[in-house]
Protein backbone atom coordinates (compact mmCIF):
# COMPACT_ATOMS: atom_id res chain seq x y z
CA UNK A 1 0.00 0.00 0.00
CA UNK A 2 2.71 2.23 -0.43
CA UNK A 3 1.93 3.44 -3.78
CA UNK A 4 -1.46 4.61 -2.29
CA UNK A 5 0.17 6.73 0.37
CA UNK A 6 2.36 8.04 -1.80
CA UNK A 7 -0.24 9.07 -4.42
CA UNK A 8 -2.46 10.43 -1.39
CA UNK A 9 0.49 12.91 -0.24
CA UNK A 10 1.41 13.91 -3.56
CA UNK A 11 1.11 17.42 -5.19
CA UNK A 12 -1.34 16.19 -7.83
CA UNK A 13 -3.29 14.49 -5.75
CA UNK A 14 -3.59 17.45 -3.23
CA UNK A 15 -4.38 20.18 -6.16
CA UNK A 16 -7.37 17.59 -7.49
CA UNK A 17 -8.78 17.55 -3.94
CA UNK A 18 -8.95 21.21 -3.29
CA UNK A 19 -10.11 22.05 -6.65
CA UNK A 20 -12.99 19.42 -5.87
CA UNK A 21 -14.02 20.73 -2.29
CA UNK A 22 -15.68 23.74 -3.80
CA UNK A 23 -17.78 22.21 -6.05
CA UNK A 24 -18.97 19.34 -2.97
CA UNK A 25 -19.42 21.85 -0.41
CA UNK A 26 -21.62 24.56 -2.97
CA UNK A 27 -23.69 20.79 -4.16
CA UNK A 28 -24.40 20.14 -0.70
CA UNK A 29 -25.71 23.95 0.49
CA UNK A 30 -27.07 23.86 -3.31
CA UNK A 31 -29.25 20.98 -2.06
CA UNK A 32 -30.00 22.21 1.34
CA UNK A 33 -31.19 25.54 0.11
CA UNK A 34 -33.11 24.00 -3.03
CA UNK A 35 -35.12 22.10 0.01
CA UNK A 36 -35.87 25.06 1.83
CA UNK A 37 -36.88 26.84 -0.93
CA UNK A 38 -39.47 23.87 -2.42
CA UNK A 39 -40.93 23.93 0.88
CA UNK A 40 -41.52 27.38 1.34
CA UNK A 41 -43.07 27.91 -2.47
CA UNK A 42 -45.71 24.86 -2.03
CA UNK A 43 -46.50 25.89 1.30
CA UNK A 44 -47.16 29.74 -0.33
CA UNK A 45 -49.16 27.73 -2.90
CA UNK A 46 -50.93 25.90 -0.74
CA UNK A 47 -52.08 28.41 1.25
CA UNK A 48 -53.19 30.46 -1.69
CA UNK A 49 -55.09 27.85 -3.28
CA UNK A 50 -56.71 26.97 0.11
CA UNK A 51 -57.79 30.42 0.52
CA UNK A 52 -59.42 30.64 -2.93
CA UNK A 53 -61.36 27.33 -2.59
CA UNK A 54 -62.39 28.14 0.81
CA UNK A 55 -63.51 32.03 -0.41
CA UNK A 56 -63.51 32.11 -4.41
CA UNK A 57 -64.02 36.14 -4.09
CA UNK A 58 -60.77 36.10 -1.88
CA UNK A 59 -58.77 36.16 -4.96
CA UNK A 60 -59.76 40.23 -6.33
CA UNK A 61 -57.55 40.72 -3.07
CA UNK A 62 -54.80 38.11 -2.99
CA UNK A 63 -53.63 38.27 -6.74
CA UNK A 64 -53.40 42.38 -6.76
CA UNK A 65 -51.49 42.55 -3.58
CA UNK A 66 -49.04 40.00 -4.29
CA UNK A 67 -48.76 40.90 -7.87
CA UNK A 68 -47.74 44.06 -6.55
CA UNK A 69 -45.74 43.64 -3.63
CA UNK A 70 -43.59 40.99 -5.63
CA UNK A 71 -43.30 43.22 -8.29
CA UNK A 72 -42.30 46.33 -6.30
CA UNK A 73 -39.94 44.10 -4.29
CA UNK A 74 -37.93 43.26 -7.57
CA UNK A 75 -38.03 46.97 -8.56
CA UNK A 76 -37.03 48.99 -5.43
CA UNK A 77 -34.33 46.22 -4.14
CA UNK A 78 -32.54 44.29 -7.11
CA UNK A 79 -34.17 43.84 -10.78
CA UNK A 80 -31.73 41.32 -11.45
CA UNK A 81 -33.82 39.12 -9.60
CA UNK A 82 -36.74 39.66 -12.04
CA UNK A 83 -38.43 36.70 -13.74
CA UNK A 84 -36.84 33.33 -14.27
CA UNK A 85 -33.12 33.06 -13.29
CA UNK A 86 -31.62 31.09 -16.47
CA UNK A 87 -31.34 33.98 -18.74
CA UNK A 88 -29.27 36.13 -15.69
CA UNK A 89 -26.90 32.63 -15.76
CA UNK A 90 -26.54 32.52 -19.38
CA UNK A 91 -25.44 36.31 -19.35
CA UNK A 92 -23.35 35.42 -16.22
CA UNK A 93 -21.25 32.80 -17.82
CA UNK A 94 -20.83 34.46 -20.70
CA UNK A 95 -19.43 37.51 -18.70
CA UNK A 96 -17.28 35.51 -16.86
CA UNK A 97 -14.29 36.96 -18.37
CA UNK A 98 -11.25 38.91 -16.82
CA UNK A 99 -12.50 41.91 -18.08
CA UNK A 100 -16.29 41.78 -17.31
CA UNK A 101 -16.34 39.00 -14.51
CA UNK A 102 -17.13 42.44 -12.00
CA UNK A 103 -20.68 42.68 -13.97
CA UNK A 104 -21.63 38.74 -12.81
CA UNK A 105 -22.01 40.44 -9.02
CA UNK A 106 -24.92 42.11 -9.91
CA UNK A 107 -26.39 39.08 -11.32
CA UNK A 108 -25.55 36.47 -8.73
CA UNK A 109 -25.28 37.36 -5.27
CA UNK A 110 -26.55 37.38 -2.07
CA UNK A 111 -29.58 40.15 -1.90
CA UNK A 112 -30.33 38.87 -5.37
CA UNK A 113 -31.48 35.20 -3.97
CA UNK A 114 -33.10 36.61 -0.93
CA UNK A 115 -34.99 38.62 -3.27
CA UNK A 116 -35.79 36.25 -5.79
CA UNK A 117 -37.13 33.87 -3.03
CA UNK A 118 -39.45 36.43 -1.52
CA UNK A 119 -40.92 38.17 -4.57
CA UNK A 120 -41.79 34.48 -5.88
CA UNK A 121 -43.70 33.24 -3.21
CA UNK A 122 -44.89 36.56 -2.81
CA UNK A 123 -46.25 35.89 -6.69
CA UNK A 124 -47.15 32.13 -6.61
CA UNK A 125 -49.08 32.84 -3.01
CA UNK A 126 -51.35 35.63 -4.94
CA UNK A 127 -52.25 32.95 -7.53
CA UNK A 128 -49.59 33.39 -10.24
CA UNK A 129 -48.48 30.98 -12.57
CA UNK A 130 -44.70 30.81 -12.08
CA UNK A 131 -42.85 27.49 -11.34
CA UNK A 132 -39.40 27.71 -8.73
CA UNK A 133 -36.84 25.82 -11.00
CA UNK A 134 -35.84 29.04 -13.05
CA UNK A 135 -34.78 30.73 -9.79
CA UNK A 136 -33.44 27.93 -8.34
CA UNK A 137 -30.96 27.81 -11.07
CA UNK A 138 -30.47 31.67 -10.35
CA UNK A 139 -30.01 30.94 -6.53
CA UNK A 140 -27.54 27.71 -7.52
CA UNK A 141 -25.45 29.94 -9.58
CA UNK A 142 -25.28 32.47 -6.88
CA UNK A 143 -24.15 30.04 -4.47
CA UNK A 144 -21.45 28.72 -6.46
CA UNK A 145 -19.78 31.71 -7.32
CA UNK A 146 -19.84 33.20 -3.31
CA UNK A 147 -18.00 29.89 -2.74
CA UNK A 148 -15.76 30.87 -5.61
CA UNK A 149 -15.20 34.69 -3.93
CA UNK A 150 -14.48 33.40 -0.51
CA UNK A 151 -11.86 31.15 -1.69
CA UNK A 152 -8.53 32.50 -0.46
CA UNK A 153 -5.33 33.34 -3.27
CA UNK A 154 -3.66 30.64 -2.19
CA UNK A 155 -5.72 28.25 -3.56
CA UNK A 156 -5.37 25.98 -6.78
CA UNK A 157 -7.14 27.83 -9.43
CA UNK A 158 -10.74 26.92 -10.49
CA UNK A 159 -12.58 28.14 -13.26
CA UNK A 160 -15.13 30.53 -12.22
CA UNK A 161 -17.34 29.77 -15.51
CA UNK A 162 -17.14 26.41 -14.75
CA UNK A 163 -18.37 27.35 -11.43
CA UNK A 164 -21.36 29.21 -12.15
CA UNK A 165 -22.28 26.55 -14.81
CA UNK A 166 -22.07 23.33 -12.72
CA UNK A 167 -23.98 25.52 -9.93
CA UNK A 168 -27.32 25.70 -12.76
CA UNK A 169 -26.87 21.88 -13.23
CA UNK A 170 -27.01 21.00 -9.95
CA UNK A 171 -29.95 23.68 -9.17
CA UNK A 172 -31.99 21.90 -11.66
CA UNK A 173 -31.22 18.59 -10.74
CA UNK A 174 -31.85 19.13 -6.69
CA UNK A 175 -35.10 21.20 -8.23
CA UNK A 176 -36.50 18.56 -10.01
CA UNK A 177 -34.99 15.70 -8.74
CA UNK A 178 -33.89 15.07 -12.26
CA UNK A 179 -29.82 14.39 -12.29
CA UNK A 180 -29.46 13.71 -15.94
CA UNK A 181 -31.71 16.48 -16.83
CA UNK A 182 -29.40 19.00 -14.84
CA UNK A 183 -26.81 17.61 -16.69
CA UNK A 184 -27.96 17.47 -20.06
CA UNK A 185 -29.35 21.26 -19.36
CA UNK A 186 -25.95 22.05 -18.73
CA UNK A 187 -24.12 20.99 -21.72
CA UNK A 188 -27.26 21.73 -24.42
CA UNK A 189 -28.72 24.92 -23.14
CA UNK A 190 -25.63 26.68 -21.06
CA UNK A 191 -21.89 25.15 -22.29
CA UNK A 192 -20.18 26.64 -24.89
CA UNK A 193 -17.34 24.76 -24.30
CA UNK A 194 -16.70 20.99 -24.50
CA UNK A 195 -17.87 18.70 -22.09
CA UNK A 196 -14.54 16.90 -20.70
CA UNK A 197 -12.74 20.32 -19.43
CA UNK A 198 -16.15 20.11 -16.18
CA UNK A 199 -17.33 16.55 -16.67
CA UNK A 200 -15.99 15.76 -13.15
CA UNK A 201 -17.02 18.61 -11.57
CA UNK A 202 -20.60 18.96 -12.81
CA UNK A 203 -21.21 14.73 -12.69
CA UNK A 204 -20.34 14.88 -8.82
CA UNK A 205 -21.64 17.95 -8.34
CA UNK A 206 -24.90 16.91 -9.65
CA UNK A 207 -24.73 13.64 -7.55
CA UNK A 208 -24.08 15.43 -4.23
CA UNK A 209 -26.92 18.06 -4.69
CA UNK A 210 -29.58 15.15 -5.78
CA UNK A 211 -28.46 13.30 -2.73
CA UNK A 212 -28.66 16.27 -0.68
CA UNK A 213 -32.25 17.01 -1.41
CA UNK A 214 -33.16 13.11 -1.46
CA UNK A 215 -32.29 12.76 1.93
CA UNK A 216 -34.66 15.63 3.17
CA UNK A 217 -37.37 14.78 0.83
CA UNK A 218 -37.11 11.14 -0.10
CA UNK A 219 -36.24 9.68 -3.63
CA UNK A 220 -39.23 10.97 -5.24
CA UNK A 221 -40.25 11.19 -8.56
CA UNK A 222 -41.83 15.21 -9.69
CA UNK A 223 -44.49 13.61 -11.11
CA UNK A 224 -44.81 9.69 -10.60
CA UNK A 225 -45.46 7.07 -12.46
CA UNK A 226 -48.27 7.49 -15.71
CA UNK A 227 -50.17 4.19 -16.82
CA UNK A 228 -48.35 3.77 -20.16
CA UNK A 229 -48.05 0.46 -21.80
CA UNK A 230 -45.72 -0.43 -24.59
CA UNK A 231 -47.29 2.14 -27.62
CA UNK A 232 -47.17 0.82 -31.13
CA UNK A 233 -45.29 2.48 -33.39
CA UNK A 234 -48.46 3.99 -35.04
CA UNK A 235 -48.37 6.01 -32.63
CA UNK A 236 -45.88 8.33 -34.34
CA UNK A 237 -48.42 9.41 -36.31
CA UNK A 238 -50.17 11.47 -33.46
CA UNK A 239 -47.15 12.54 -31.64
CA UNK A 240 -45.53 14.13 -34.71
CA UNK A 241 -48.45 16.57 -35.34
CA UNK A 242 -49.06 17.40 -31.64
CA UNK A 243 -45.59 17.93 -31.23
CA UNK A 244 -45.60 20.52 -34.09
CA UNK A 245 -48.69 22.34 -32.90
CA UNK A 246 -47.39 22.48 -29.14
CA UNK A 247 -44.10 23.48 -30.20
CA UNK A 248 -45.35 26.29 -32.10
CA UNK A 249 -47.59 27.28 -29.23
CA UNK A 250 -44.87 27.10 -26.83
CA UNK A 251 -42.61 29.37 -29.01
CA UNK A 252 -45.93 31.08 -29.88
CA UNK A 253 -45.69 31.90 -25.72
CA UNK A 254 -41.98 32.69 -25.74
CA UNK A 255 -42.06 35.24 -28.27
CA UNK A 256 -45.43 37.11 -27.26
CA UNK A 257 -44.03 37.12 -23.44
CA UNK A 258 -40.71 38.69 -25.34
CA UNK A 259 -42.89 41.84 -27.05
CA UNK A 260 -44.83 42.27 -23.86
CA UNK A 261 -41.64 43.10 -22.14
CA UNK A 262 -39.95 45.21 -24.99
CA UNK A 263 -43.38 47.40 -25.15
CA UNK A 264 -43.54 47.37 -20.90
CA UNK A 265 -39.86 48.57 -20.95
CA UNK A 266 -41.09 52.04 -22.59
CA UNK A 267 -43.40 52.69 -19.82
CA UNK A 268 -43.05 54.96 -17.05
CA UNK A 269 -43.60 53.79 -13.33
CA UNK A 270 -46.82 54.71 -12.67
CA UNK A 271 -47.82 53.07 -15.72
CA UNK A 272 -45.88 50.23 -15.32
CA UNK A 273 -48.02 50.20 -11.56
CA UNK A 274 -51.07 49.99 -13.70
CA UNK A 275 -49.93 47.30 -15.90
CA UNK A 276 -48.75 45.32 -13.27
CA UNK A 277 -52.71 45.31 -11.83
CA UNK A 278 -54.35 44.68 -14.58
CA UNK A 279 -52.13 42.13 -15.15
CA UNK A 280 -53.52 40.78 -11.91
CA UNK A 281 -57.02 41.62 -12.55
CA UNK A 282 -57.03 39.09 -15.90
CA UNK A 283 -55.62 36.68 -13.83
CA UNK A 284 -58.86 37.12 -11.00
CA UNK A 285 -61.89 37.72 -13.76
CA UNK A 286 -60.40 34.31 -15.65
CA UNK A 287 -59.66 32.72 -12.11
CA UNK A 288 -63.28 33.61 -10.67
CA UNK A 289 -65.27 33.33 -13.95
CA UNK A 290 -63.79 30.67 -16.46
CA UNK A 291 -61.61 28.33 -14.67
CA UNK A 292 -59.15 28.50 -11.59
CA UNK A 293 -56.50 25.98 -13.69
CA UNK A 294 -55.25 29.46 -14.71
CA UNK A 295 -53.55 29.99 -10.94
CA UNK A 296 -50.34 28.40 -9.55
CA UNK A 297 -47.31 26.24 -11.55
CA UNK A 298 -49.47 23.84 -12.83
CA UNK A 299 -48.21 21.06 -11.37
CA UNK A 300 -51.73 19.80 -9.74
CA UNK A 301 -53.17 20.05 -13.28
CA UNK A 302 -50.67 18.15 -14.78
CA UNK A 303 -50.62 14.81 -11.87
CA UNK A 304 -54.67 15.16 -12.09
CA UNK A 305 -54.13 14.64 -16.11
CA UNK A 306 -51.64 11.62 -15.79
CA UNK A 307 -52.80 9.63 -12.73
CA UNK A 308 -57.06 10.09 -12.59
CA UNK A 309 -59.36 8.77 -15.21
CA UNK A 310 -60.62 12.59 -15.50
CA UNK A 311 -58.34 13.40 -18.93
CA UNK A 312 -60.94 15.46 -21.01
CA UNK A 313 -60.57 18.94 -20.67
CA UNK A 314 -62.14 21.87 -22.53
CA UNK A 315 -59.95 23.90 -24.99
CA UNK A 316 -60.29 26.78 -22.10
CA UNK A 317 -57.61 25.06 -20.10
CA UNK A 318 -54.61 25.01 -22.17
CA UNK A 319 -55.82 28.55 -22.87
CA UNK A 320 -55.59 29.21 -19.37
CA UNK A 321 -52.13 27.68 -19.50
CA UNK A 322 -50.59 29.67 -21.88
CA UNK A 323 -52.07 33.03 -20.07
CA UNK A 324 -51.34 32.63 -16.80
CA UNK A 325 -47.45 32.71 -17.15
CA UNK A 326 -47.81 35.12 -19.59
CA UNK A 327 -49.47 37.70 -17.43
CA UNK A 328 -47.46 36.57 -14.49
CA UNK A 329 -43.86 36.55 -15.80
CA UNK A 330 -44.45 39.87 -18.20
CA UNK A 331 -45.41 42.05 -14.72
CA UNK A 332 -41.20 41.17 -13.78
CA UNK A 333 -41.98 39.79 -10.37
CA UNK A 334 -39.15 36.95 -9.65
CA UNK A 335 -40.65 33.42 -11.11
CA UNK A 336 -40.21 30.27 -12.94
CA UNK A 337 -41.70 29.41 -16.78
CA UNK A 338 -40.64 25.59 -16.52
CA UNK A 339 -42.95 24.20 -14.91
CA UNK A 340 -46.03 26.32 -16.17
CA UNK A 341 -44.60 25.31 -19.55
CA UNK A 342 -44.44 21.43 -19.20
CA UNK A 343 -48.14 21.89 -17.26
CA UNK A 344 -49.60 23.88 -20.86
CA UNK A 345 -48.01 20.98 -22.75
CA UNK A 346 -49.43 18.52 -20.76
CA UNK A 347 -53.14 20.26 -21.02
CA UNK A 348 -52.45 20.21 -25.29
CA UNK A 349 -52.02 16.73 -25.27
CA UNK A 350 -54.44 16.30 -22.98
CA UNK A 351 -57.29 18.06 -25.42
CA UNK A 352 -56.28 16.94 -28.58
CA UNK A 353 -56.18 12.99 -27.37
CA UNK A 354 -59.65 13.83 -26.19
CA UNK A 355 -60.36 15.45 -29.61
CA UNK A 356 -59.46 11.28 -30.67
CA UNK A 357 -60.80 9.63 -27.63
CA UNK A 358 -57.47 7.78 -27.02
CA UNK A 359 -57.36 5.45 -25.09
CA UNK A 360 -55.47 5.88 -21.24
CA UNK A 361 -52.09 4.38 -21.90
CA UNK A 362 -52.10 6.80 -25.72
CA UNK A 363 -53.66 10.10 -23.79
CA UNK A 364 -50.75 9.83 -21.52
CA UNK A 365 -48.23 9.21 -23.96
CA UNK A 366 -49.58 12.76 -25.99
CA UNK A 367 -49.72 14.39 -22.49
CA UNK A 368 -45.39 13.67 -21.93
CA UNK A 369 -45.06 14.18 -25.99
CA UNK A 370 -47.07 17.68 -25.05
CA UNK A 371 -44.99 18.73 -22.19
CA UNK A 372 -41.72 18.29 -24.07
CA UNK A 373 -42.74 20.20 -26.95
CA UNK A 374 -44.78 23.23 -25.56
CA UNK A 375 -40.82 23.20 -23.29
CA UNK A 376 -39.07 22.60 -25.80
CA UNK A 377 -40.55 25.54 -28.03
CA UNK A 378 -40.02 27.94 -24.80
CA UNK A 379 -36.46 26.70 -24.06
CA UNK A 380 -35.17 25.50 -27.81
CA UNK A 381 -33.77 23.06 -25.88
CA UNK A 382 -35.41 19.26 -26.92
CA UNK A 383 -33.00 16.76 -25.51
CA UNK A 384 -32.67 18.78 -22.05
CA UNK A 385 -36.92 18.50 -22.44
CA UNK A 386 -37.04 14.86 -23.32
CA UNK A 387 -34.88 14.18 -20.64
CA UNK A 388 -36.32 15.87 -18.31
CA UNK A 389 -39.86 14.50 -18.72
CA UNK A 390 -38.49 10.90 -18.88
CA UNK A 391 -36.77 11.38 -14.97
CA UNK A 392 -40.16 13.29 -13.90
CA UNK A 393 -42.42 10.32 -14.19
CA UNK A 394 -39.69 7.11 -15.37
CA UNK A 395 -41.26 5.57 -18.49
CA UNK A 396 -38.08 4.95 -20.45
CA UNK A 397 -40.60 2.42 -23.05
CA UNK A 398 -41.20 6.14 -24.29
CA UNK A 399 -37.75 7.87 -24.83
CA UNK A 400 -37.70 7.40 -28.43
CA UNK A 401 -41.28 8.94 -28.62
CA UNK A 402 -40.20 12.16 -26.15
CA UNK A 403 -36.86 12.70 -28.26
CA UNK A 404 -39.15 12.54 -31.32
CA UNK A 405 -41.23 15.43 -29.47
CA UNK A 406 -38.63 17.61 -28.90
CA UNK A 407 -37.08 17.41 -32.20
CA UNK A 408 -40.24 18.38 -34.16
CA UNK A 409 -40.68 20.98 -31.49
CA UNK A 410 -37.36 22.47 -32.28
CA UNK A 411 -37.37 22.44 -36.05
CA UNK A 412 -40.79 24.46 -35.91
CA UNK A 413 -40.30 26.42 -33.15
CA UNK A 414 -37.50 28.23 -35.51
CA UNK A 415 -40.22 29.53 -38.19
CA UNK A 416 -41.60 31.23 -34.99
CA UNK A 417 -38.32 33.05 -33.76
CA UNK A 418 -34.74 32.36 -34.73
CA UNK A 419 -33.43 31.73 -31.19
CA UNK A 420 -35.32 31.51 -27.47
CA UNK A 421 -36.78 33.45 -25.25
CA UNK A 422 -34.08 32.74 -23.01
CA UNK A 423 -31.68 33.72 -25.36
CA UNK A 424 -33.71 37.46 -26.58
CA UNK A 425 -33.49 37.92 -22.74
CA UNK A 426 -29.77 36.93 -22.00
CA UNK A 427 -28.51 39.39 -24.58
CA UNK A 428 -30.93 41.90 -22.63
CA UNK A 429 -29.26 41.19 -19.60
CA UNK A 430 -25.62 41.45 -21.15
CA UNK A 431 -26.38 45.09 -22.78
CA UNK A 432 -27.80 46.29 -19.96
CA UNK A 433 -24.84 45.46 -17.89
CA UNK A 434 -22.35 46.73 -20.06
CA UNK A 435 -24.38 50.15 -20.94
CA UNK A 436 -24.28 50.48 -16.35
CA UNK A 437 -20.59 49.83 -16.36
CA UNK A 438 -20.09 52.67 -19.28
CA UNK A 439 -21.90 54.80 -17.32
CA UNK A 440 -20.23 54.29 -14.60
CA UNK A 441 -16.90 54.22 -15.83
CA UNK A 442 -18.07 57.81 -17.68
CA UNK A 443 -18.97 59.34 -14.34
CA UNK A 444 -16.34 58.05 -12.18
CA UNK A 445 -19.28 56.84 -9.47
CA UNK A 446 -17.73 54.02 -7.40
CA UNK A 447 -20.84 50.86 -6.89
CA UNK A 448 -21.21 49.27 -4.25
CA UNK A 449 -19.97 45.87 -3.41
CA UNK A 450 -22.90 43.56 -3.61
Amino acid sequence: MKWLRKFIKGKSFRTNLLQALPFWIGSLLTGIVAVLYTKLFEQAEKWGQQLIRAHGWIIFILAPVGFLLAWLLVKQVDTYASGSGIPQVMAAIELTTPEEDSQVKRLLNIRMMLVKIGSSLLMVFGGGAIGREGPTIQIAGTVFRKIDEWLPASWPKISKKNMILTGAAAGLAAAFNTPLGGIVFAVEELAKTHISQFKTAIFTSVIIAGLTAQAFLGPYLYLGYPVITQSSAYMILAVIPVALLVGLGGSGMGLLILKILNWKAKLNKPAEIMFVLLCAFLMCTLAYFVNTSILGSGKAEMSQLLFTNNKRIGWQIPAARVLGPVLSFTTGASGGIFAPALSAGATFGAFIAGIFDFSTSNTNLLILSGMVAFLTGVTRSPFTSAILVLEMTDRHNVIFFLMLAGIAASLVSSLVSKHSLYEYLKLQYILKLRKEAALDESTSVPRAEL
